[in-house]
């Protein structure tokens, strides 16, 4: 299982980028794995303010919709609209072409309450 150590993640498996006060969000090797073959993201939020642990939008796989939740409370400045027509991307390469949306932060302190990549593998074990 592949945990990058230079992210932060969240309970929810999704994993967080730090790029000063924007990050970069997608979800994690493990989730994606879980789910299967990815075969929709849809993500209707770009330009919304929205809090933390709020849904922003949802991924589907072949078998379930899982929905995908704001690991901090921000704007959502971008969507990877790349994954509108290939959302296998989020297969392929979950941490790279892969990723979801990208938030400007609203509160940097709330970035504190990520976990490491040391516990998010104690979490999945």
């Amino acid at each position: 299982m592949n945990i990058p150590k230079d992210l932060k993640y969240t309970k929810d498996h999704e994993w967080v980028k730090i790029d000063g006060d924007v990050v970069t969000v997608g979800i994690t090797d493990f989730a994606q794995k879980e789910l299967g073959d990815i075969v929709y993201v849809e993500v209707e939020t770009e330009g919304e303010d929205i809090e933390q642990g709020e849904t922003f939008g949802t991924v589907e796989a072949v078998k379930t919709v899982s929905d995908l939740f704001m690991p901090v409370s921000g704007n959502i400045i971008e969507f990877n609209d790349e994954l509108e027509s290939s959302p296998e991307k989020v297969n392929e390469d979950p941490y790279g072409d892969g990723w979801m949306i990208k938030i400007k932060v609203e509160d940097e302190s709330q970035l504190d309450e990520l976990i490491d990549a040391a516990e998010y593998e104690d979490l999945v074990g």
